[in-house]
């Protein structure tokens, strides 16, 4: 069928009007049941495809989504951003994916973009869009539609927020390594955002409910440079060389410091014992293989997806759900 086939060339060859087809297409009631099977069996003929541009014109439906992350070399958010997507597209929708960076500044221009783009659902990656600047720009550009945050929260008619429970997570990691007869724990993090903020915070309550009380010991490393994790693994062992157990806020560089302590001869978990967090496929294919954080990404990024589209469907959703956390024990601890 000719691409420039319309709905009025369809009505000509089903012998109906062409509101009558624009009904059978929109799936609209109240149409004689013989007149629907004789325009679909026209249609499926001419093996007719609607025109969706078109279509949203009418309905003001653009059947699109946005996706925001604010780095696309971050593995776990990526990871995510492919669930995310894929829940979208099983639900009959495409998806608008901008890499926003972590300026608050850069993320407002993008949701400026996506309103510009008629998006009818965002979904936001991880919990550094979790800033007031996104906020406003959410209250600002796209009041009516709703919005998710993968584990973050804020405040908002229209933002909708699914945390897993890191802190809880955190606290359950360190009382497995004190169960171990661990004493010395130490945590290192990258840059500070809610998320890593609720993973320290978990670490030094954990010290206080199942450690006596240590002293924490926390280092961040504010760089996406790998080595620069492997510097600051060795960093510590040289401040406090009695440490026995590392807790890194994430898998990645949980690998870096499984690298350096091999490099210098230390045994894990012998002689320390290292805990990542995400279990992601890092943790699974390292070796040793590493003991890890589940922070369920697949459920809140299903969560995240499927509470959009109850809103636009007219339902009531939770603006802020939380799901808990788990340790995945493997040979590094």
């Amino acid at each position: 069928m000719a691409q420039d086939t319309t709905i009025y060339d369809i009505a000509a060859k089903a012998g109906v009007s062409a509101s009558t087809v624009s009904r059978v297409i929109n799936n609209y009631p109240y149409v004689n049941k013989e007149t629907r099977a004789k325009v679909l069996k026209v249609l499926a003929e001419n093996n007719y495809v609607q025109n969706e541009a078109a279509r949203s014109l009418v309905t003001q439906n653009s059947k699109m989504a946005g996706i925001l992350i604010a780095d696309v070399r971050t593995t776990h958010h990526t990871e995510g951003v492919y669930y995310v997507e894929h829940e979208f597209s099983n639900n009959g929708y495409s998806c608008l994916i901008y890499n926003t960076g972590t300026d608050p500044e850069n993320q407002a221009k993008y949701i400026q973009i996506l309103s510009q783009r008629k998006v009818e659902a965002v979904v936001l990656m991880g919990s550094v869009f979790q800033n007031s600047t996104v906020q406003n720009a959410i209250m600002v550009y796209l009041p009516n539609t709703p919005v998710a945050i993968c584990n973050g929260y804020m405040d908002g008619p229209n933002i909708y927020g699914v945390t897993a429970d890191e802190y809880g997570g955190v606290m359950k990691a360190v009382k497995l390594l004190a169960g171990k007869g661990r004493k010395k724990l130490a945590f290192i993090s990258n840059h500070i955002t809610p998320s890593n903020q609720s993973k320290i915070d978990g670490f030094k309550d954990g010290l206080r409910l199942y450690c006596n009380a240590a002293e924490p010991i926390v280092m961040e490393v504010d760089s996406g440079d790998i080595l620069e994790f492997e510097k600051a693994t060795l960093q510590l062992l040289k401040n406090h060389p009695d440490t026995d157990a590392i807790i890194f806020s994430e898998d990645y560089i949980a690998l870096a410091g499984l690298h350096s302590l091999c490099n210098i001869g230390i045994k894990v978990p012998e002689q320390v014992a290292v805990v990542g967090l995400n279990n992601s496929k890092y943790a699974e294919i390292s070796n040793p293989s590493l003991t890890s954080i589940d922070n369920m990404l697949y459920d809140t990024s299903l969560i995240a997806v499927r509470n959009v589209l109850e809103v636009l469907r007219g339902g009531h959703v939770n603006r802020r759900m939380s799901i808990g956390s788990d340790i995945v024990e493997r040979s590094s601890t």
